[in-house]
Formats: structure tokens, C-alpha cells, sequence
């Protein structure tokens, strides 16, 4: 098993934990770990996995700016949003993965182009949502998920795979989580 991505596992499974309590720390794991999948990726040519690992350490860095400070009156709150909005979400998240997955697979020699694509674009509108505290993260989540143990099965990452079944769990006990500070809110 190769060090790197036990490493990799163990912070994001750390980011997940920590999201789902609204720690604060889950964005200094998340960024961590990010740096590490952006290697392992690269070297496996998942490339937009690997382009996606750049975007979440900027959005580790947000997800820190936005959440204030642990237990205190700024922290932001969790929000619901309106059918349209997820709607036009999924809409945009379709063109910009057919778009990004015919250049990917024209131009590169990416394995899975359009999966790798289209899980990477949902991965990024997902992580500004949890970067808002939008309680529907955990939703497109779950099918994130369940298409990325496909993919890293796929491509040898037996580990990581393991990873993501764990967090089709947890992405469930994340929106009952979040839920409950919702209804209290």
C-alpha cells in the first residue's frame, strides 16, 4: 500500500469527521490532504481528480475564512436553498462535465475523461456548498460518492475506494447532522 495515500485517506476521512461536527479543523485537513491527492492523481493521469485537489486547497482556505472561529457568534450557520437553485445547479454541472470531458478526452490521454470530468465538476460546486454550510451538499455527495468508488476502482485505488464507501455513510449522517442545527437554528 502505497504511504502517500494512507496518508491521504486519513486526512480527508479527518475532514469529513471534522465538516460533519461544523469543526473548523476540517479545513486544515482538507488542505493537507488535497496537496497529497494532487500528486497521487497526477501520477495515475486522473488529471481533472488532480486539477480538483488545487481547487479544494483554495477552498480549504475559504471554507476557514467563511466559518469563523469554533464556537463563537460569527460562525456561519447552516442554510437550506429552493428547487430552482439545485436545479440550475445539476444543469450546470451537466454542461460544464460534457464540455470539460469532450476536451479532456480530445486532447489528453486522461483515463475515464467524462467520469473524472463530471465527478470533479459536481466536487467543486459541492465543496463551495459546504463552503456555505448549504445543508444539500450531502445529497449530491452521496452520488459523488458512490460513482467515485466506481472510479477509483477502476484506476487501482483500492484504499481510496474503501475511503469513499465509508463516506456514502457518513455524507447520511452529515445531512442528519446538519439537519438537526437547521430545525434548532
Amino acid at each position: 500500500m502505497n504511504p502517500l495515500e494512507i496518508t491521504a485517506v486519513i486526512l480527508a476521512l479527518a475532514y469529513l469527521l471534522l465538516a460533519l461536527r461544523q469543526n473548523r479543523l476540517c479545513w486544515i485537513a482538507a488542505f493537507i490532504s488535497a496537496a497529497i491527492y494532487w500528486i497521487i492523481f497526477a501520477e495515475i493521469k486522473l488529471y481533472m481528480e488532480a486539477g480538483l485537489q488545487v481547487v479544494y486547497a483554495a477552498m480549504a482556505i475559504v471554507g476557514w475564512m467563511s466559518w469563523g472561529k469554533d464556537n463563537s457568534a460569527d460562525t456561519l450557520a447552516v442554510t437550506t436553498r429552493p428547487l430552482r437553485f439545485h436545479v440550475a445547479v445539476i444543469a450546470g454541472i451537466c454542461i460544464g462535465s460534457a464540455s470539460a470531458g469532450a476536451l479532456l478526452s480530445n486532447l489528453t490521454d486522461a483515463a475515464r475523461p467524462f467520469v473524472d470530468t463530471t465527478t470533479t465538476v459536481a466536487a467543486i460546486v459541492c465543496t463551495w456548498m459546504v463552503t456555505r454550510k448549504i445543508l444539500e451538499n450531502w445529497f449530491y455527495w452521496i452520488v459523488i460518492n458512490i460513482v467515485s468508488v466506481w472510479l477509483y476502482l477502476d484506476r487501482g485505488l483500492e484504499l481510496t475506494a474503501g475511503l469513499f464507501v465509508l463516506y456514502i455513510a457518513l455524507s447520511i449522517a452529515g445531512y442528519l447532522s446538519w439537519r438537526k442545527t437547521l430545525i434548532t437554528a
